[in-house]
């Protein structure tokens, strides 16, 4: 859309738009360029539509998706793992998240590491008898992308969570391949599931679905548990 109507003649207007961080950066280096956006980190862009574009030297930050995957990959094999981040303030509510399994994120100097102190737990709420909860929603909730890191998380920390995806209907069937390694996972509904964690895990072969973070969420708790494992369909992690 916002390609399209940066050479459009006249104003378009673009309603419930993303705003995540790469897209704001997107806006950022689109505006470099030359084009005319309002609304930049917003979910409504107003665009003006220019002549032409220019030329430009823009450097990306890092992409957040990939320093939350590294930094959990960390967390759930007990290992020391210090990713770059060129943009912590993006971070306050992923960090609170991470807290809730018990990982602490320290951001300095550029850089960003995850610090466990033992093996995973699952932080209790502050309102006793409630579940410990993960929301994913669109930005500035928990990115949905990056739900099923968290439930990788879920699986191995010792603790109840529940994880609830307000964006997608049926995109947490995967359940059944966490129970092959032993996992406890509940599907409610289509929208929510409830992990019990600390359970005993083994190896196991499972398939994953077409989605990257799947893929990854699988891998991670493939590489939490000592033993050979095999993830078919793999290659969505080529993609990541």
């Amino acid at each position: 859309f916002v390609l399209c109507a940066a050479l459009a003649e006249g104003v378009s207007t673009l309603t419930n738009a993303a705003s995540e961080p790469h897209v704001q950066e997107f806006c950022n280096f689109m505006s470099l360029l030359g084009a005319k956006i309002e609304g930049h980190g917003t979910s409504k862009l107003k665009i003006t539509g220019v002549q032409e574009l220019g030329g430009a030297d823009y450097s990306f930050t890092e992409d957040f998706h990939e320093i939350v995957t590294f930094l959990a990959l960390g967390a759930i094999t007990g290992g020391n793992v210090q990713v770059k981040n060129g943009a912590p303030e993006m971070f306050p509510l992923l960090d609170r998240t991470f807290a809730k399994f018990g990982v602490q994120i320290v951001h300095e100097d550029g850089w960003s590491r995850c610090v466990v102190d033992g093996p995973l737990k699952v932080k209790e709420p502050f309102t006793r008898n409630i579940l410990q909860k993960v929301e994913a929603a669109p930005w500035p909730y928990v990115p949905v992308d990056l739900l099923p890191i968290f439930v990788a998380l879920g699986v191995k920390a010792e603790g109840s969570v529940m994880f609830w995806n307000k964006v997608y209907d049926g995109a947490m069937g995967w359940t059944s391949e966490l129970a092959k390694f032993g996992g406890h996972a509940f599907l409610s509904d289509p929208h929510r599931m409830i992990t019990f964690g600390g359970k005993p895990l083994s190896p196991a072969e499972v398939e994953s679905p077409y989605i990257i973070r799947v893929a990854i969420a699988l891998l991670m708790v493939a590489a939490s548990i000592p033993g050979r494992s095999v993830i078919r369909n793999a290659t969505p992690i080529r993609r990541a």
